[in-house]
């Protein structure tokens, strides 16, 4: 229950500083850089040491593929439905297609299936959600962003992306044990990750602006704490024909709120940051009500 507070305190947090303008108003830039360029890596590099990997775990590691390409369909379908805006369509499907299986997620699993489902959360949360962020969300938020983007530089950037880069040299280096001083220094890094980035969101939330954005909100949240789980249960359940723990686990991070470092990718390209920002706000919130739920819908599995 400590990080959980800790994800409120640090939203608020955010929300104080820029209501009584403590700091410029172009704080969550410089913040967001350092969580992708350091943090972010950082915690990757620590997290995936120790880590098992066997066979049976690939259907958890896949559910973060198909919930994101899941989010494609939907908001690519609606963007010509109801005229979104690249932007928009591009905020939803970010925001909408990636959970937050790490700073809520781990918790939440902790708190409903004991530490024993933290292994199954770790693998969705490193192999799964970061992998898609780093390849399919770079390349959504370039195609969506404003700028003009060619696919050779859609690749580069994908390739260049830090925390991706950071992934694949965790792989690399999974046979050797880091130094003491080595795991610390990672570890303490990556710390810092959910905390400053619920600051970040907090600097750019703006409740006033709800209005505005309040069928797209509700879209986006509609299918992050109901449809996009409800769909893959059906999946995995009736074609996939899995059962059991590791299951319930892996549609239990399928159901959590929107996930922070999407967020910050879709911020940094552009799209539609006040809905960015009130989807992670509103959606982590709502999560709290929404989860319990989840756990006893999958009670049976």
């Amino acid at each position: 229950m400590t990080n959980i507070a800790l994800l409120f305190v640090c939203l608020l947090v955010g929300m104080v500083l820029r209501a009584t303008k403590r700091v410029p108003d172009n704080t969550h830039l410089g913040v967001n850089g350092y969580l992708i360029h350091v943090a972010l890596p950082a915690l990757i590099l620590s997290q995936i040491h120790g880590l098992s990997l066997t066979p049976d775990l690939a259907f958890p590691v896949l559910m973060p593929w198909l919930l994101f390409s899941l989010s494609v369909l939907v908001f690519g379908g609606l963007s010509a439905v109801l005229r979104l805006t690249p932007s928009t369509a591009g905020a939803l499907i970010l925001s909408a297609g990636l959970a937050n299986t790490s700073f809520v997620g781990l918790p939440m699993i902790e708190t409903f299936y004991g530490t024993g489902g933290l292994t199954t959360g770790l693998l969705i949360d490193q192999l799964g959600s970061y992998l898609v962020l780093g390849t399919l969300g770079i390349a959504v938020a370039c195609f969506c962003s404003q700028t003009e983007a060619s696919a050779r530089s859609i690749a580069f950037r994908i390739a260049t992306f830090p925390p991706l880069i950071a992934l694949v040299l965790a792989l690399a280096l999974y046979p050797i044990t880091y130094p003491a001083w080595t795991s610390a220094l990672l570890r303490r890094l990556g710390d810092t990750l959910a905390p400053l980035a619920l600051v970040s969101v907090g600097l750019q939330l703006r409740l006033d602006q709800f209005a505005g954005h309040r069928v797209h909100l509700g879209l986006g949240l509609a299918f992050k704490l109901i449809l996009g789980p409800l769909v893959l249960a059906l999946l995995y359940v009736v074609v996939f024909q899995q059962k059991g723990g590791t299951t319930q686990i892996t549609l239990f991070e399928a159901a959590m709120g929107p996930m922070i470092g999407g967020a910050i990718v879709a911020i940094q390209h552009g799209l539609n940051p006040p809905l960015v920002t009130l989807m992670v706000g509103v959606g982590i919130a709502l999560s709290f009500l929404t989860l319990p739920l989840w756990w006893l819908i999958l009670l049976p599995l």
